[in-house]
């Protein structure tokens, strides 16, 4: 177990000694080959998840939420609630660990730490955050929106993606992102070089997503 990412996670990293201890006696560590299913609809533990090695792809159905990698955390969605299914499918990129949490584990830890608890909260907050830009990014009325929506989500800075993992992270074609860049690219708001996106304009870009917006009221 590589125990510098634990060390100095942002969410486990200021645990009080006694109860780091104990926490890795309770936790499991989980081995899956590449293309093995991590966590899926059926197939999950209420345990939060905190990667160790190798990289993890987020779906749910055809969309691509993320892609986890060393350090990331993922299961909160099933730890404190009843469902019997667990929303995305988690699919392993490449050869990966896992070490899962238990719930008991997670509960001791947020009564008995008021750091981890306030660290938990920040994760939570953080992702609530994030799945709010995504659903607005995928929810946008056209591609142009979805696509302006999502670069948008980085600020000001560069995004370097390809157009294939772009399409399927906005749930759009090649064919039709393509066009969705020309657009963009001849109103001067965005630049390409590559795989590499420049926001040129962040105010111009917001006023396409605005007019997107417009055009899809009745």
């Amino acid at each position: 177990m590589d125990m510098t990412i634990l060390r100095g996670h942002p969410l486990l990293g200021r645990i009080d000694p006694p109860l780091w201890a104990w926490m890795l006696e309770e936790s499991d560590l989980l081995t899956v080959s590449k293309g093995g299913v991590v966590y899926g609809p059926s197939r999950f533990r209420r345990c939060l998840g905190v990667v160790l090695r190798g990289r993890i792809e987020v779906r749910r159905e055809s969309i691509l939420m993320a892609t986890l990698s060393a350090g990331d955390v993922f299961g909160a969605a099933a730890l404190f609630n009843d469902s019997a299914h667990y929303p995305t499918t988690l699919t392993a990129l490449s050869p990966c660990q896992t070490l899962l949490l238990p719930q008991e584990c997670v509960r001791r830890l947020l009564r008995e730490c008021p750091s981890f608890a306030e660290d938990y909260a920040a994760y939570l907050s953080g992702r609530i955050q994030f799945l709010s830009q995504r659903l607005e990014a995928v929810s946008a009325p056209s591609a142009e929106g979805k696509l302006a929506r999502y670069l948008l989500s980085f600020g000001d800075k560069e995004l370097t993606l390809s157009a294939t993992q772009l399409g399927r992270r906005l749930g759009v074609g090649r064919a039709t992102l393509y066009r969705a860049f020309e657009a963009l690219e001849r109103a001067g708001t965005i630049s390409r070089e590559g795989k590499t996106i420049r926001i040129l304009q962040p105010e111009a870009l917001r006023n396409v997503l605005n007019e997107t917006r417009k055009e899809a009221l009745p």
